[in-house]
């Protein structure tokens, strides 16, 4: 069992490297490879931590839950972190660079909430979740680590939030009556050049059921997903690096294309 020194040690290596825009060392030397509860910890140290300085809580992210991700990050499931308001840079063209270390760039379907999803977990159905979401939305998630070249276990990501960095979503939902997430397709483009392409399958075979099993996580966490929250659901594909100066673009069938630029 990991020790709340050990937990406190990891949170402040990660916050100073998101402070420093440093990469540190991953964490497992602290908090081991296989004590996902620690992990955990950790990150709710760090969320704490950005709180505490003024940031909310907004929704949630998943992640690792297409193959392709996962293979990329050597891990073998998925896992969550927190989304907060100052992630937001929809609005923000070009998007600054400024707080981001080593960032990829992946597209997917978001959910936005109109009810809360706070019942026991056995009730936690496709159908509940489903009933649960206003819309759905493209996204755009900008993955960040703190720790160097990206070398993370699966413990490591977790604490690191997931591995979370930015976040951009259209403007226009969709109601789910108006699109079927399992059968969307993505391409993702950098300066015009197809640099990744998945579908809705690809993310957890369903990015309902990656909202479902989200929704499961938080309950047994004793902290339910609400309405109003945003959910990024996961990728549909691989992530891919990019560079100031380049121009995304994310095209998930049946959503209005979503561009951005970058800058240092």
């Amino acid at each position: 069992m990991t020790s709340q020194d050990a937990i406190r040690a990891a949170v402040d290596r990660l916050a100073e490297a998101h402070r420093t825009r440093v990469p540190c060392a991953a964490v497992r030397d602290l908090i081991g490879t296989d004590d996902l509860p620690a992990a955990y910890a950790v990150q709710q140290g760090l969320v704490q931590g950005r709180l505490a300085a003024g940031a909310t809580v907004v929704g949630r992210k998943i992640g690792a839950t297409s193959q392709a991700v996962q293979d990329q990050l050597g891990v073998d499931q998925p896992d969550f972190g927190y989304l907060m308001d100052d992630m937001d840079v929809s609005a923000d063209d070009p998007i600054s660079m400024a707080t981001l270390l080593q960032p990829r760039v992946e597209a997917e379907v978001a959910f936005r909430l109109a009810a809360d999803i706070d019942v026991p977990e056995a009730e936690i159905t496709l159908e509940l979740v489903r009933a649960a979401v206003d819309v759905a939305l493209p996204a755009l998630e900008i993955v960040d680590s703190r720790i160097a070249e990206w070398g993370i276990t699966f413990t490591d990501t977790v604490a690191d939030n997931a591995s979370s960095g930015l976040y951009v979503v259209g403007d226009e939902g969709l109601p789910l009556s108006g699109i079927e997430p399992v059968d969307v397709v993505m391409s993702l483009s950098i300066n015009g050049e197809e640099r990744s392409s998945g579908n809705g399958a690809a993310c957890l075979g369903d990015p309902l059921e990656a909202l479902r099993w989200l929704a499961v996580q938080a309950a047994r966490f004793g902290d339910p997903l609400r309405a109003g929250h945003l959910i990024l659901s996961g990728a549909l594909g691989p992530f891919v690096p990019f560079a100031p100066g380049d121009r995304v673009e994310a095209s998930i069938s049946g959503f209005a294309p979503l561009s951005v630029t970058f800058k240092e």
